[in-house]
């Protein structure tokens, strides 16, 4: 019989399969809500993750986050396996399958985002190991008639010291499926870990450099025809056609249909779909409520600025009467722009549509959600859309959004068969969901000696939420009939904040846990939206506020004429952990300095995401052009599982972040997005890229994020050192020489 224990945070049971293999299942920690079930309706318990010890020797480990680069696939393994005492090299990995059961707790939904996967897995995963280790081991003791101490774990075996007896686990897993559960699973201290803190190599690496790893772009389904979809150059207009009909037949063209979005060509190639979409004639509606041109964006932003105070988002002391009373101000007006995601894989999706069942192979950040954007567009119930996910190649939140899934299953769905769309690389620049372009007001009070008093921010920006909760909302109540999706969307954007929807902290995260002690703050947001779609971003909200704060503590210490780490140490009394790395920088870096002559410094500090950075930037300028040569990096996550992969996160997000800060840049004419590939929308360039190195600060406490941590402190950083080698100040992104 099954048996469930509860621990102090989490379920987990063993069981024996129809197979004979000891399946090891959890249920992974986090916020309990109305979505997120550990019991199903029927009051039966269901498992979100598991580990399977199969009869012929296997380890079988469940992963339901997806693996996009970051390495959840190496460090979530890492964790069961350091508790097994087992090689993470000798695990199976798969991916999870679209199931209510495999939601993200933190989030209600199946999502892979917000760099809290090892985290909200470190306890509970850990927990999996140990309990298989302790069964296994009771199993063993049983057998050979020995004591249990008396045995060790030896690699997909079970070792008695003091004989030459060995039994694999396999051997044992029937037996071990028996054992009673014990009330308390013992894990080890940190002295302990082999595994754990130390570096290894990526699991998923051999995977990929030899070409076995799938991606979405690699399916390839035996009769399957291809895809591409000419979508409206302005953003909500609809498509008049005029001459699909002429084009099928010729050269290989099988069907021209309308969907949602535009018009889809299908073929019997994928080349053959893109030489026949450059002879459609289609006529474009108009979309009056689009803002047109990006200084339009940004006359809209300020003027609801002065017409909406916006909602406060945390206050400190009394800023309206320490303004009144003072007479010396800082202020400063910080912008940044719409920024597309560019990942490396283009947006694709392989969708089979038949009467009462849809198969959907793509590369998604969120399959669940993908499932109920199928759903929405198709004839057959959620309950039979199966999601097989892939490795991805490069998120960045793009594909928390499934507007490629809904397409490609439309398609499907009026043409028949197998459909593979997939999205050129200038489709995917024009066509994305963007960071969302911001601006910040700082006011700042400052007394007799130039000190900050009191501090004012308020951010303008859109909430991405409104976006995204259209298809968010149904997901979470996959139960729901189609009829109630539209209605349960209306409610998750009224709802927001409550259990039923979580707040969209987006626009001001970061800005809301400035860690100055300051006397006075306040933090406001007001609420904007030019009407171009938005969405998640790398590091999101702080990718801009940040970028904002951090400026402003720059432009405050040159204010009061003082250092600008001493200055920042000075408001740091309540934070030890930003000092630690500030401090930690700034001896990496050697301040004030710097390594040749014509180099200039900035420096910059930031929590995100659970983590600590702060980075210290070194550069010239050389011909009118920007050249970073070095960038230090300080990072506190708590305990570290993989410091190959923390220090690899922090590279990518430096590189990721540069490139936002000197060249990233979406613009708008006549509504229309002006870039469309890399030439005109680049990407740094390893000619271009600085040297970088990285120290991760000893701590024994929990994990934190690293995917996307690295990236906030980057621009305040490039801006402060820019300043001091032009006398310029740097206020809005992209950065651009005078």
């Amino acid at each position: 019989m099954n048996q469930i224990i509860t621990s102090r945070r989490n379920f987990i049971k063993a069981s024996l399969t129809g197979t004979g293999s000891l399946t090891i299942a959890l249920a992974l920690p986090g916020c309990q809500s109305l979505h997120s079930h550990s019991l199903q309706e029927n009051g039966n318990w269901e498992a979100n993750a598991w580990l399977e010890i199969t009869t012929d020797n296997r380890l079988i480990f469940t992963l339901d986050r997806v693996e996009m680069g970051q390495g959840t696939y190496t460090g979530l393994t890492t964790l069961v396996a350091e508790e097994l005492d087992t090689d993470p090299d000798l695990f199976e990995i798969v991916f999870a399958p679209a199931k209510t059961v495999y939601r993200n707790r933190d989030y209600g939904l199946q999502i892979t985002g917000g760099s809290n996967s090892l985290s909200s897995s470190w306890q509970v995963l850990r927990e999996t190991g140990a309990l298989a280790k302790l069964l296994l081991l009771k199993s063993a003791s049983d057998v050979f008639q020995v004591p249990l101490d008396d045995l060790r774990i030896d690699n997909k075996h079970v070792v008695h010291i003091g004989s030459a007896k060995r039994a694999s686990f396999g051997d044992l897993c029937v037996i071990a499926s028996k054992q009673s559960l014990p009330s308390d699973i013992p894990l080890k201290q940190p002295s302990e870990f082999t595994y754990i803190g130390k570096k290894s190599k990526r699991l998923d690496s051999h995977l990929k450099v030899t070409g076995q790893a799938n991606y979405g772009i690699d399916i390839d389904i035996p009769g399957m025809r291809y895809a591409v979809v000419s979508r409206s150059p302005v953003y909500g207009t609809k498509a008049i056609l005029h001459n699909g009909q002429s084009l099928i037949g010729v050269n290989g063209v099988e069907a021209v249909v309308q969907i949602k979005s535009g018009i889809a060509i299908i073929a019997q190639s994928y080349w053959q779909a893109k030489k026949a979409q450059k002879r459609l004639n289609i006529e474009w509606s108009k979309n009056p409520s689009m803002v047109k041109n990006m200084e339009d964006v940004f006359t809209l932003y300020r003027e609801k600025s002065e017409q909406d105070d916006g909602d406060i988002k945390r206050e400190e002391g009394d800023v309206e009467s320490t303004f009144d009373e003072t007479t010396d101000f800082l202020n400063a007006e910080f912008t940044t722009p719409f920024l597309a995601h560019a990942t490396m894989e283009p947006m694709n999706c392989t969708a089979h549509v038949q009467k009462n069942k849809v198969d959907i192979w793509t590369s998604t950040q969120a399959p669940d959600i993908a499932a109920v954007a199928v759903a929405k567009v198709t004839d057959v119930d959620l309950s039979e859309v199966q999601i097989h996910n892939q490795f991805i190649g490069g998120g960045f939140g793009r594909r928390l959004s499934q507007d490629f899934v809904a397409e490609a299953a439309e398609i499907s769905a009026q043409t028949g068969g197998v459909i593979k769309l997939v999205w050129s690389r200038e489709e995917d620049t024009q066509h994305d969901v963007y960071r969302p372009a911001t601006l910040h007001k700082i006011k700042v009070a400052l007394d007799e000696n130039q000190m900050p008093v009191a501090w004012d921010h308020q951010i303008v920006a859109p909430n991405i939420m409104d976006w995204y909760v259209w298809d968010a909302s149904p997901a979470m109540f996959p139960w729901s009939p189609k009829f109630m999706y539209s209605t349960l969307g209306k409610v998750g954007l009224l709802t927001a904040g409550s259990p039923v929807t979580p707040a969209d902290t987006s626009a001001y995260e970061g800005a809301d846990s400035i860690p100055y002690n300051f006397p006075s703050l306040q933090v406001r947001h007001t609420k904007a939206d030019a009407g171009l779609p938005v969405s998640y971003w790398r590091s999101v909200g702080h990718s801009h506020t940040a970028f904002a704060i951090e400026s402003m503590m720059s432009e405050l210490a040159s204010q009061a004429n003082m250092d600008e780490f001493l200055f920042r140490k000075k408001y740091l009394t309540e934070s030890p952990r930003t000092l630690g790395v500030l401090e930690k920088v700034v001896d990496m870096g050697n301040w004030g300095q710097p390594s040749e002559e014509g180099a200039y410094q900035g420096l910059a500090v930031h929590k995100s995401f659970g983590s600590y950075v702060a980075e210290l930037v070194e550069l010239k300028v050389v011909n009118e052009e920007i050249k970073l040569l070095r960038v230090y990096c300080a990072i506190d996550c708590g305990l570290v599982v993989n410091p190959d992969i923390v220090t690899m996160q922090m590279e990518s997000c430096i590189i990721f972040g540069a490139t936002a800060a000197l060249y990233g840049e979406i613009t708008l004419k006549d509504g229309v997005v002006q870039q469309s590939n890399f030439h005109d929308y680049p990407m740094m360039r390893m000619n271009q890229a600085p040297e970088i190195e990285v120290a991760i600060i000893h701590s024994d406490e929990s994990p934190t994020g690293v995917g996307e941590p690295g990236l906030p402190p980057l621009a305040p950083a490039i801006a402060s050192a820019l300043f001091k080698a032009r006398n310029q100040r740097f206020r809005d992104m992209p950065f651009k020489l005078a």
